[in-house]
């Protein structure tokens, strides 16, 4: 029998040392996807949420591709405010 059979997902990942930037990636597309819903919604345009947070479209880009993992809670915080939102983290 495999030593892993039954184990979680979770267990898996933490064995492999991984967890946190599973966790992490998960995360980033999370908020990516929540605020590309919410453009959508208020009808804001990626060039328009950039002139408002007087940042770059290049920065805007960076911010909404899942991939790049670097984003800042400052940054995260003007992209709420600008929708009209707060941004909420908690530990859990």
């Amino acid at each position: 029998m495999s030593k892993r059979f039954g184990s979680s997902l979770d267990d898996f990942l933490a064995e492999e040392g991984i967890l946190g930037d599973v966790e992490a990636v998960a995360t980033k597309r999370v908020l990516v996807f929540q605020i590309n819903q919410e453009l959508k919604r208020q009808n804001i345009t990626k060039s328009s949420l950039a002139a408002q947070m007087n940042t770059s479209r290049a920065a805007v880009d960076r911010l909404l591709d899942p991939d790049n993992p670097s984003v800042t809670l400052q940054t995260l915080g003007r992209v709420a405010a600008v929708l009209g939102k707060k941004l909420r983290l908690e530990l859990s």
